[in-house]
C-alpha cells in the first residue's frame, strides 16, 4: 500500500505550524512558531496581532516542515488545515494558505476541526490506540469530555458552561500576579504550595452531570484574594495556585471517571493545552489505575497547538472520503461533529 502524505497547516490562534505526517501516526517534521513572547506583552492573545504574525511566518515554517521531513509538495498526497474554531483572522491565514497551495499543487484540500486534531494528538505517541474510547479536551477555549465512537465520529458528553478549564487557569494566574500564559505557571508554583490550604469550591451543573463550570472557581479565588486585601493579610501565591488547581483537576478528573463508569469506557484519553499539567496527568494516571482503565496522553509540545496533530485527523479524514471546496471559509465557533 503507498504511504499516505498529509501537510496539515494550524493557525487558530497564536502558534502558526506546519507539519508532515505519514499514514495518520508518523511525524516526519513539526514545526510550530510560538507567539507567545509577543502576546505576554499584553496580558493575553491579541487577535489582530496574531493574524499579522501568522501573515509573516506561514510560508516559513511550511517550507520548513517539507525540508525537514525531506519531501516536496509532489510528494505530499493531501493539504490538512484548520478551519475552526478559533479566532476568525487567525484562522483565515491558515485556510487561504491550504487553498492556495492546494489549488496550485493540485491536491487535495481537508478541513479538520482543531478539537479533532487534539484527540487525534494521540494517535500519534500511542500507536496501539484505536477507538472507542473517552478524550477529555481540555485546553484555553474548551472543556469537553468526548465519546470518541470512531476516527471522525464524536458524541460531546460534557461541555463547560462559561470559562474553558484554561480560560480559569489564565484568569487567575494574573490575578494573583504571574502573569501569561497562566498555565504552566500556575503548574510550576503549585509545586511549593500547599493544595489543602485553601478550600476552593468545586461547581456541579444539576440537569447535566458531565458539564463543566469554572467561572464561579474563578470567582471565589478572586473574593478571596479581595478578602485577603482587606483585612491587610499576605496572600500566599503558591497556596492559591495549588488550592485553585486542585479543584480544577478534581471536577475535571471526577466527571471523567463517572462517565467511564457509566459507559463502561477500558480506554481513556486526555488531550488539549491544559493536558500537559502534570497534576492532571497524575491524578487522571492514578483514577484509571485505581479502575484498570488504559490511560494515554500526548507528551508537552503535542498538547499545545501545533500542525501534526491536524495532520494525524486529516489522514482519517482523507481515508473516509472527507473533501473540502475551494469555498472552504474559516468557522470560529464550529461545534465538534460538525462539517
Amino acid at each position: 500500500m503507498e504511504d499516505i502524505l498529509i501537510l496539515g497547516i494550524e493557525t487558530s490562534c497564536d502558534e502558526t505550524a506546519a507539519s508532515v505526517v505519514k499514514n495518520g501516526r508518523e511525524v516526519l517534521s513539526n514545526i510550530i512558531s510560538s507567539q507567545i513572547d509577543l502576546h505576554t506583552l499584553y496580558g493575553g492573545v491579541v487577535p489582530e496581532i496574531a493574524s499579522r504574525k501568522h501573515i509573516e511566518k506561514i510560508n516559513q515554517v511550511i517550507t520548513e516542515a517539507l525540508k525537514e521531513a525531506k519531501v516536496s509538495l509532489s510528494d505530499i498526497t493531501a493539504i490538512a488545515v484548520t478551519y475552526g474554531p478559533g479566532l476568525v483572522g487567525a484562522l483565515l491565514v491558515g485556510v487561504a494558505e491550504a487553498k492556495a497551495i492546494a489549488f496550485a499543487a493540485g491536491k487535495p484540500l481537508v478541513g479538520v476541526h482543531h478539537i479533532e486534531g487534539h484527540i487525534s494528538a494521540n494517535y500519534i505517541e500511542n500507536k496501539e490506540l484505536k477507538p472507542p474510547f473517552a478524550c477529555l479536551v481540555v485546553s484555553g477555549g474548551h472543556t469537553h469530555l468526548v465519546k470518541v465512537m470512531d476516527y471522525g465520529k464524536y458524541e460531546i458528553l460534557g461541555c463547560t458552561r462559561d470559562d474553558a478549564a484554561g480560560e480559569a487557569f489564565d484568569k487567575v494566574a494574573r490575578a494573583i500576579g504571574l502573569g501569561y500564559p497562566g498555565g504552566p505557571k500556575i503548574d510550576k508554583v503549585s509545586k511549593e504550595g500547599n493544595a489543602d490550604a485553601i478550600h476552593f469550591p468545586r461547581a456541579k451543573v444539576d440537569e447535566s452531570v458531565y458539564d463543566f463550570s469554572f467561572s464561579g472557581l474563578k470567582s471565589a479565588v478572586l473574593n478571596y484574594l479581595n478578602s485577603c486585601e482587606m483585612k491587610g493579610e499576605t496572600v500566599c501565591v503558591p497556596d492559591v495556585a495549588a488550592s485553585f488547581q486542585k479543584a480544577v483537576v478534581d471536577v475535571l478528573v471526577e466527571h471523567s471517571m463517572a462517565a467511564s463508569e457509566e459507559y463502561g469506557f477500558q480506554k481513556f484519553a486526555i488531550a488539549g493545552g491544559v493536558a500537559s499539567n502534570s497534576s492532571l496527568r497524575s491524578a487522571m494516571s492514578d483514577a484509571c489505575k485505581d479502575r484498570g482503565i488504559a490511560f494515554y496522553h500526548p507528551s508537552p509540545i503535542l498538547c499545545t497547538d501545533n500542525a501534526a496533530m491536524i495532520a494525524a485527523a486529516g489522514y482519517y479524514e482523507y481515508i473516509n472520503g472527507t473533501r473540502s471546496g475551494w469555498d472552504l471559509n474559516a468557522i470560529p465557533n464550529l461545534k465538534l461533529g460538525e462539517r
